[in-house]
């Protein structure tokens, strides 16, 4: 059996693939066009294909019969044409999971970043500045304690229920907002948009981008913060209007933002948010909070064993 992997940069360099070999015979690109895609899989004809960004459709498919599974290594599966997959006989599978407590951790990281204006007195100690300080410590730019705030969620999949957990556990009330309008059994309070966005001191996104979502975070709602709240994203990036929360910013309308997700990946030249310099308003991460290597271990781990259950003729999180 033949397994193609059209772009094994997304998962890393440091991660293994050997595993794999015990399948088959293992052929890897680091990256893929379409165009190179189409000419690849029509080459190599092969049975499994291993993608995560590369659209697979009819006209990438057309030329490779034996083509029968495509293991997606990622949760969403939007670049596959599930219709043209379910009419020809593919099998596609995704991998959920892998990566929560990866985001989770991530979504601290950010906030405390910010938070703790840690930017600032990194940079306060690296200039020499502290060398000459006639006290041992220093504390112009003023920072305060989770304790006490409210932290407002966006998504309360599974998550934002982690992340609610951790705030939770460091005195934080957690309240939550549902795009979708369901009630979850948590012991959060579910609140409006409105509400959420004049309460949070802290406001984290971890929602699907829909038609619910998209654009969610705008200048109305920029408006309704609080001018000392933190907003942080790695949801999915076209939630934020990029142009309106740099505007917010620059004008003091919150405090100071942590993106992981943006509207476009990798960031474009002329994204306004390249504008803003000073990292204790905004720090921007390219899209790494999944991505820790023991996440991007069972990622790979759960692609193998999907390919695996395959190739026994076992449906192991098929999709579609």
């Amino acid at each position: 059996m033949k397994i193609l992997i059209l772009d094994s940069i997304t998962l890393g360099d440091d991660i293994s693939l050997d595993k794999l070999k015990e399948l088959g015979e293992v052929i890897t690109y680091p990256q893929s066009s379409r165009e190179e895609a189409k000419q690849r899989i029509t080459e190599h004809n092969p049975e499994v294909i291993i993608t995560n960004k590369v659209v697979i459709d009819e006209a990438v498919l057309s030329g490779a019969p034996a083509v029968k599974m495509i293991a997606e290594t990622a949760t969403g599966y939007n670049n596959i044409d599930l219709a043209y997959a379910k009419a020809h006989g593919i099998t596609v599978a995704n991998v959920a999971g892998y990566s929560t407590q990866s985001v989770i951790q991530h979504t601290f990281a950010l906030c405390f970043y910010l938070l703790e204006k840690l930017s600032y007195y990194d940079n306060y100690v690296k200039s020499g500045a502290y060398i000459n300080s006639p006290c041992f410590t220093h504390f112009d730019a003023k920072f305060h304690e989770l304790a006490g705030k409210t932290w407002g969620i966006i998504g309360l999949g599974a998550i934002g229920r982690g992340v609610a957990k951790i705030a939770e556990s460091f005195g934080c009330k957690v309240i939550y907002y549902s795009a979708s309008g369901h009630t979850y059994d948590v012991p959060y309070e579910r609140v409006e948009f409105d509400e959420i966005l004049a309460q949070s001191d802290i406001l984290s996104i971890h929602a699907p981008l829909n038609q619910n979502t998209e654009n969610l975070m705008n200048k109305a709602a920029f408006e309704k913060m609080k001018n000392s709240a933190i907003l942080i994203n790695v949801g999915r990036g076209p939630i934020v209007n990029d142009a309106d929360l740099v505007a917010a910013l620059n004008e003091n309308q919150i405090a100071a933002a942590g993106l992981d997700v943006l509207t476009k990946e990798p960031v474009e030249a002329d994204n306004p948010l390249n504008s803003v310099k000073d990292s204790t308003k905004l720090i921007v991460t390219p899209h790494i909070a999944w991505a820790t290597v023991e996440a991007r271990t069972r990622l790979m781990d759960e692609v193998y064993e999907n390919v695996k259950a395959f190739t026994e003729g076992k449906a192991r999180n098929v999709v579609g």
